[in-house]
């Protein structure tokens, strides 16, 4: 068995004093590179990691009231949706930014998204993002007493805690709906899964848009709580056919689903689009190569996370934001699936 012994920590004053500055020039390097000139950043860097020195976060949070982590809280971490958003934020701060994320996934679950929010504001974060506008009361409080800046994304509302970045999923979906209508369909059905909080405004939109039109049928809605994945959309297509054997089109809260919509319709020789169309949402890789194409409504997520760090760092570094809520609205792509001719 291997023995550790403990070993003499290296401390900032030893950094300097190997870099022939002072513990304050140390600090500044570290924690605001920009302040100093890049041939000395580099001598520093250069002992930091000849040292294999490790800055004490703790001991940063008690001298500067915050640390230089930025908090991330988002639902899932194998969703694309939430991975082009992770991407737009990593990209932003780049490898050079004297800030560091620090990532929670709260699984869709209302507890552990109070869990993590009390875990990562008692480490004085210089900001956080996080995921939607439908915190509970207590995670409301929680962000409402936070020292610190905060930008919710996904979706646009009326009363931001801070910030907010996104687009209106009901709107989204009105915009998907009106076009399979336009496009001759009648009988338009959805199918929703997880049903979280922004499922459930594209199911309002959806509704919303075919009561206008005087087309709307609860028993074309067929919704689970379980995870969305391609399979998933096959097994609800079966059960929306069982159930509604005259239905024309479909209008999915997800490309997953819609993806499987597409392999069952071609399982039970159902022709796309002439006999059924197919609308998903979010746009992802997958809707452009599939045969038939499939028509899906575009959100911008990697431009999500990239203005979020944008808005976030103006705002931790006392700059004035020019808009608490920037909506970066959607757009539909019609592709073959939709493709239906009255």
């Amino acid at each position: 068995m291997r023995k550790y012994r403990a070993k003499r920590k290296i401390t900032l004053v030893d950094i300097a004093k190997a870099a022939g500055v002072s513990a304050i020039t140390v600090s500044r390097a570290l924690r605001e590179p920009e302040t100093v000139s890049a041939k000395l950043r580099e001598r520093i860097q250069q002992v930091v990691d000849d040292f294999g020195y490790l800055p004490d976060p703790a001991a940063s949070a008690l001298a500067s009231a915050r640390t230089n982590v930025i908090g991330v809280l988002i639902p899932s971490i194998t969703n694309n949706v939430f991975a082009d958003v992770l991407r737009g934020i990593y990209s932003t701060l780049g490898t050079a930014s004297s800030y560091g994320i620090q990532l929670g996934n709260t699984r869709y679950s209302i507890l552990e998204e109070e869990r993590l929010l009390r875990v990562f504001l008692a480490q004085r974060p210089a900001g956080l993002i996080v995921a939607g506008i439908d915190q509970s009361s207590a995670a409301k409080a929680q962000l409402l007493a936070a020292e610190c800046p905060i930008v919710q994304i996904m979706e646009t509302g009326d009363n931001p805690i801070d910030m907010m970045v996104g687009f209106s999923h009901s709107d989204a979906a009105v915009t998907a709906v009106q076009h399979l209508i336009d496009r001759g369909y009648r009988q338009i059905a959805f199918l929703g899964a997880q049903m979280d909080p922004r499922t459930q405004r594209r199911l309002e939109g959806y509704s919303r848009c075919l009561k206008k039109e005087g087309l709307f049928d609860p028993r074309l809605i067929v919704t689970t709580t379980r995870a969305s994945t391609v399979t998933l959309g096959c097994e609800l297509l079966s059960e929306l056919l069982a159930r509604a054997p005259n239905a024309e089109a479909v209008f999915c809260n997800n490309d997953d689903l819609a993806v499987g919509v597409l392999f069952e319709c071609m399982r039970r020789n159902i022709r796309v689009p002439q006999d059924f169309g197919i609308c998903g949402f979010n746009d992802l890789e997958m809707m452009a190569v599939a045969a038939p194409s499939i028509t899906s409504i575009r959100t911008f997520r990697e431009r999500m996370g990239e203005v979020a760090v944008e808005m976030l760092i103006s705002k931790i570094e006392g700059q004035v934001v020019a808009s608490p809520v920037v909506d970066l609205g959607y757009e539909l792509i019609e592709r073959q699936s939709t493709m239906h001719l009255p």
